[in-house]
């Protein structure tokens, strides 16, 4: 699949799948930014990339931040739509400084990863839905969640019931 992208900076690298079976490839920051303690910053990723029609683009932590940064997605992925390509529009990767210090990331560094998934947008039949309700948040787990450490589940009440 060939994506349209552009660099900001063309001295850093364009995004790179680090191994054959790797299906996120990692972004790589455009500049040094400081995440003080407690704080969201914005982090820009150097590219703005033309999601192809019927795909999304994830944006997702890579599994070493929190250890090695105390840093955190606040919203667990970032989603780059179709029309998110105009020559303004850098991906941006937004971070959470979970801990006590400040954080630097520095130029270069490689923090979030992307991948293209395949979407399609809904057409809306409103109607009756006959399926026997089930719960949900994990009510199929209500009974015991570790049998053998006798934990159970509280059930809460919801204020709109």
């Amino acid at each position: 699949m060939q994506i349209p992208i552009r660099r900001h900076d063309q001295s850093l690298p364009l995004p790179t799948y680090e191994t054959a079976g790797a299906v996120a490839f990692d972004f790589v920051t455009r500049e040094t930014t400081v995440i003080p303690p407690k704080t969201l910053g914005l982090i820009p990723g150097n590219v703005i990339i033309e999601t192809p029609k019927g795909y999304a683009l994830l944006i997702a932590p890579r599994s070493s931040l929190p250890r090695k940064k105390t840093l955190m997605f606040p919203h667990s992925i970032g989603i780059i739509d179709q029309d998110y390509c105009g020559p303004k529009d850098e991906i941006m990767i937004q971070v959470y400084n979970f801990g006590e210090a400040p954080v630097t990331v520095e130029r270069g560094e490689r923090i979030a990863q992307g991948i293209f998934v395949k979407c399609e947008q809904a057409e809306w039949v409103e109607t009756t839905i006959g399926a026997k309700t089930r719960g949900g948040f994990g009510s199929t787990g209500t009974k015991t969640c570790h049998p053998e450490l006798k934990v159970s589940l509280p059930r809460l009440q919801s204020s709109s019931s």
